[in-house]
């Protein structure tokens, strides 16, 4: 979990600093320097107290022997954080540098100051690694860093030498090196370096791993540093469920390529991580989008205008009815799909005025020649849910089943009988509609589906061998039906 307290752990330094002479041990790690903490960037510390100062003007070079004043001995701490290794080597760097200069870093600051509060302690030296001139000329410190992190000597050279700049811009261009550097400037308390890799990794893309390790960087930043980084990977508890609503709006209402993108959309819901979170956005949708076919209808199929406006106004609402249509069903596919549809079939089986309005629609002729297929495309959601239930899919309640057929039956009834010659495919889908609906009957008790199957008369033809869906389901009821009734087991 990303922590988002406020109250940021302090930078303490954790690294190893040593010297040779047990009496210099208080040059290096002094009671003053293990209590520093990060105050402004323009702060420097003096007799053991932190002052604003400007940056000082940087005349001298990174690594110059002839000016510096002060050797630092760079090794790798394979044990204890105070332990050195007593022999120069691959894993062991000596660098010169400059007092004025490492007084950027509030930890050298410090550390240059506690010697200066001592000044009769002499310099800690090791002699197998710095000869005696050099001890009376310069400042010899001893710094060890960690033996868990790669190219850590590398990555604190670099920090170094970016004490003698201000232009961080060639060093830090891409996340890797921000993330390399940001732990040692924070070590080393660099106020600049600190500032310059958080803004840069905050502007830039990161791959998944960089993600990762900015994750476990955060911890160690300030508030202020930390709250545009925590901004771009954390959000609110429900965000992710606005942001999928938002997608399926776009999706079929707003795109120009809009099968190119509910397919993209299908595939984010269908791979979303949580199931009930994907429930509630198509839910939320499907409601919303119901609800503006039934007004729709509503609307057409009692108007309350008159006058030359009405036609216009009818024709919209028909437009309207059917561009909407095209959606719900778009959004019981994909409800279907995950399994989730169980809600929509509930509220889809309670419409008595939206069907009996879609029939008085369906009787005028009048969307024939605007919306042909107005009628197929309600009854394909019809069909949808319908075979879901069918197939276990969705595990309807039995009074959910019964509405679901009684409320749409006629319906059914209505568009074969008003069926539209321009659109043979409907055919097909009330054929398909018939059977599954008389199946949905066959698993109702026998009073309710006596009194639906009476109304699936309809779907006889002219040769009753046209129609073995409607003799199958009455030879199973009048089977059941002429049953004799079972008697309950008498052991006594």
């Amino acid at each position: 979990m990303i922590p988002t307290n406020p109250k940021k752990r302090q930078r303490v330094p954790h690294h190893s600093t040593s010297t040779r002479h047990p009496s210099s041990a208080d040059l290096t790690r002094s009671d003053s320097s293990q209590k520093l903490r990060r105050t402004n960037s323009n702060a420097s510390f003096n007799d053991g107290v932190f002052v604003r100062r400007a940056t000082p003007a940087v005349s001298s070079s990174f690594n110059d022997a002839t000016t510096a004043d002060v050797i630092l001995r760079l090794y790798v701490d394979h044990d204890t954080p105070f332990a050195a290794d007593d022999s120069a080597g691959e894993d062991d760097v000596q660098i010169y540098l400059h007092s004025d200069v490492l007084r950027r870093s509030k930890y050298f600051a410090a550390l240059l100051s506690d010697r200066w509060q001592n000044p009769n302690l002499n310099n800690g030296v090791d002699s197998k690694n710095n000869n005696n001139s050099n001890c009376s000329r310069f400042i010899c410190l001893s710094f060890g860093v960690s033996a868990n992190k790669p190219n850590s000597i590398s990555n604190h050279e670099t920090v170094l030498e970016l004490l003698y700049t201000d232009n961080f811009t060639s060093v830090i261009n891409n996340v890797s090196t921000a993330l390399d550097l940001l732990p040692v400037a924070l070590e080393l308390l660099f106020e600049d370096c600190v500032k310059a890799c958080v803004r840069f990794i905050e502007a830039v893309p990161w791959t998944e791993e960089e993600e990762k390790r900015v994750i476990e960087t955060i911890p160690f930043l300030r508030e202020e540093e930390s709250r545009e980084l925590l901004s771009r990977i954390t959000a609110e508890d429900d965000s992710c469920e606005d942001m999928l609503h938002g997608l399926i709006l776009v999706a079929i209402h707003n795109h120009p390529n809009m099968a190119f993108v509910k397919a993209f959309v299908a595939k984010l819901l269908r791979d979303f991580s949580s199931r009930e979170s994907a429930r509630r956005v198509l839910e939320r949708a499907f409601e919303e989008t119901l609800k503006i076919v039934k007004e729709s209808l509503e609307e057409y199929s009692s108007p309350d205008f008159r006058g030359d406006e009405t036609e216009a106004i009818q024709r919209l609402n028909l437009h309207t009815a059917m561009t909407n249509g095209r959606h719900l069903l778009w959004l019981v596919e994909r409800m279907v799909e995950l399994r989730v549809a169980d809600n929509a079939v509930k509220e889809w089986s309670e419409q008595p005025a939206f069907t009996a309005d879609l029939q008085r629609a369906i009787r005028d002729d009048a969307w024939r020649n605007i919306v042909p297929g107005l009628p197929g495309i309600l009854m394909k959601s019809t069909c949808k849910l319908a075979n879901a239930v069918t197939a276990g899919t969705i595990l309807a309640a039995r009074q959910v089943r019964m509405k679901l057929v009684k409320d749409w039956l006629p319906v059914l009834i209505v568009c074969k009988d008003n069926a539209s010659p321009l659109l043979p495919s409907h055919k097909t889908l009330y054929l398909e509609l018939e059977q599954t609906f008389l199946r949905i009957i066959s698993t109702l008790p026998m009073s309710d589906s006596q009194e639906l199957l009476q109304q699936c008369l309809s779907f006889s033809t002219k040769n009753v061998d046209d129609c073995p869906h409607l003799v199958t389901a009455f030879n199973t009821w009048f089977r059941r039906a002429t049953r004799p009734p079972q008697a309950d087991d008498d052991d006594g």
